[in-house]
């Protein structure tokens, strides 16, 4: 298994270290970076998204959004993993990140087992097992 480097946008301070706190427990992961608004998020991955295999997008962020993100990242040169975390995985949200190219949705309050289980088979080398990017 290769550690899986992933570039974290999240707001909440204390989500995001609990997330990385877990994914680095329980899965070969690497944070490279991270951003908590849209301005940051951007300027990061153009100076160096070519350091990420994954980025994990929370939706609601403090200045801008995740869809601005995701949008950002449909064009790159080298295109990481996109998924999305977010407390609003709404069937309407959930479409509009799956149009914006994200590669998978899931729902921070109960599908963080599903985005463990992804993220596991990402450093594996094998990609999404469910049809449609929908979380679990």
């Amino acid at each position: 298994m290769s550690k899986l480097r992933a570039f974290i946008v999240e707001d909440s301070p204390v989500i995001r270290e609990n997330l990385i706190a877990t994914l680095e427990e329980l899965t070969p992961f690497e944070v490279v970076g991270y951003a908590e608004d849209e301005p940051s998020a951007l300027r990061w991955l153009q100076e160096r998204g070519e350091d990420c295999d994954l980025c994990i997008v929370d939706i609601f962020l403090k200045q801008g959004s995740g869809f601005a993100v995701l949008r950002a990242l449909m064009d790159g040169p080298n295109v990481p993993r996109r998924v999305v975390l977010s407390n609003y995985a709404t069937a309407d949200v959930r479409s509009r990140c799956l149009e914006l190219g994200a590669d998978r949705v899931f729902d921070k309050s109960n599908q963080i087992d599903t985005l463990i289980g992804y993220c596991e088979r990402l450093a594996d080398g094998g990609g999404d097992t469910v049809a449609g990017g929908l979380g679990g």
